[in-house]
């Protein structure tokens, strides 16, 4: 089939594009940017489109010939931005994407949203039909245009919805690296007990349920949380990094609510002036909110079952970050050397 895949050259964009050409697919990736890995795409077959979401002629441009939709393109770390841009391209980008689609004749739409909808899980492992409380705008919008996927596509299109947890994996330039540079340090500061759940995912489980939605009929109409088979608290996520790392790290404790604090003062002081803070309050959430998920239902209805387990995603990541110059070796110690 012809696959349009939106946010085609992020870190799981790429992932996906490449399980999507390996499968015999012809694959467009749409983006604003280029990402790390545009040009081995482009050399892999990829169509490769530089462009936004939001603009409906480039959008209109992607979706020539295309018969099946994987919407991952988001705003998500953009900090010196007004909360109006998350949704322009969270729920207003959902839109254009869903409406030209349809008006394209696609038969299939994957909209990848996020566990985060559902906020701090007050009694975990959640579900799907847990209580939705985003606790900030990426994940406001992110559930905000859930809807707008299912009602748009009702009788008309198959829609699937995918809330991934915390993914993390080779060709992660940020997201699992800022707890791989501390560890690497020698010291990782725990702000709180250390007991906080997290629920990580590793980028291939993630494809693999993408991968799953492909057939006709499944999952239409319905939401999926996707993770990896088991959640752990925070502290024994810095362990296993070290194990992977193969280093030694101290844990030592501190007050979580100082913190929070000044990530709330930082962040409203930075802003005016377009500053990206030294810490913010979706940083500090990982100290103190539970992300914890029972993946049941996509296990029973999409046939998903993780594949890789968390000590080996972390090995494959950390052999990553060495390889690519962010960790290296110095006086027998890791060392961070990437600004990332």
């Amino acid at each position: 089939m012809r696959v349009l895949v939106t946010g085609g050259t992020g870190f799981t964009g790429t992932a996906l594009v490449r399980r999507l050409l390996t499968a015999g697919h012809d694959v467009v990736a749409l983006d604003y940017k280029d990402g790390l890995q545009c040009d081995t795409l482009r050399a892999l077959g990829a169509e490769v489109v530089l462009g936004s979401v939001t603009d409906r002629a480039v959008v209109e441009r992607s979706m020539r010939g295309v018969e099946y939709v994987f919407h991952l393109a988001a705003a998500f770390r953009e900090l010196n931005v007004p909360d109006t841009f998350y949704d322009e391209v969270n729920v207003e980008g959902t839109r254009i994407v869903m409406d030209t689609a349809l008006a394209a004749g696609v038969w299939k739409f994957v909209y990848c949203s996020t566990c985060g909808v559902h906020g701090n899980v007050e009694h975990p492992p959640a579900d799907e039909d847990a209580p939705i409380q985003p606790a900030d705008y990426y994940q406001r919008t992110k559930y905000e245009a859930e809807p707008i996927v299912k009602q748009l596509g009702a009788g008309r299109m198959e829609t699937v919805i995918l809330r991934p947890a915390a993914i993390y994996g080779p060709g992660d330039p940020e997201r699992f690296f800022m707890i791989f540079k501390r560890v690497a340090r020698g010291t990782f500061p725990m702000f709180g007990d250390g007991q906080t759940l997290y629920h990580p995912l590793y980028v291939e489980n993630l494809v693999d349920a993408f991968m799953l939605c492909l057939a006709p009929g499944v999952g239409s109409g319905r939401e999926y949380l996707i993770a990896d088979e088991r959640h752990y608290p925070i502290e024994e996520i810095v362990k296993a990094v070290a194990r992977a790392l193969d280093v030694e790290v101290s844990i030592p404790h501190y007050p979580v609510m100082p913190v929070v604090i000044a990530g709330h003062i930082c962040e409203k002081l930075c802003k005016p002036f377009g500053i990206t803070p030294p810490i913010f309050p979706r940083r500090v959430d990982w100290y103190r909110q539970n992300r914890a998920f029972d993946i049941s239902r996509a296990k029973r209805e999409l046939g998903y079952a993780p594949r890789i387990e968390l000590d080996e995603g972390l090995r494959r990541t950390g052999r990553w970050y060495r390889d690519q110059g962010y960790l290296k070796e110095a006086a027998g110690k890791l060392v961070e050397i990437s600004p990332a």
